[in-house]
């Protein structure tokens, strides 16, 4: 049997999931994967999905307990967002490592970032690289 790839959906848990793939999506210049209300409201109507598994945000019927963010060029991977009743408590053991796409990062980057709710954690360096440590609204930590 030949080994085949894989694709890769990344998941993170949270408290918010449509908040912070919101936030993310805005990030990352990625967009919300759309949720169809219509297939939502098949299930409910099918006896498959109950009141308390749905939401509203943003004007729309939602799944309560998850959001997605794709790249907008149907890259890999997709980032789903999934609600779980505990809180983040310690450091992450994986971390996102952003680049932009053409270019490097700018503090004005890092800046805008902070602007929209991340935190400064810190800044690294190893040779002629450097970065700096942040933490998303939920306290997720990634380097730009």
């Amino acid at each position: 049997m030949t080994n085949q790839p894989w694709d890769l959906q990344v998941a993170v848990d949270c408290d918010d999931p449509h908040e912070l793939a919101t936030w993310w999506a805005e990030a990352l210049a990625w967009d919300v994967e759309p949720q169809e209300e219509d297939f939502i409201q098949s299930m409910l109507d099918q006896g498959l999905a109950e009141e308390s598994e749905v939401r509203t945000f943003r004007g729309k019927r939602v799944w309560a307990d998850g959001a997605a963010v794709v790249h907008p060029g149907n890259h890999q991977p997709r980032l789903l967002f999934q609600r779980v009743p505990e809180g983040k408590t310690i450091k992450n053991r994986v971390h996102w490592d952003l680049r932009k796409s053409g270019g490097e990062a700018t503090p004005e980057d890092v800046e805008r970032l902070i602007t929209m709710g991340a935190r400064r954690i810190g800044e690294g360096s190893q040779g002629p690289h450097t970065w700096v440590v942040l933490a998303d609204p939920e306290g997720n930590e990634f380097c730009v």
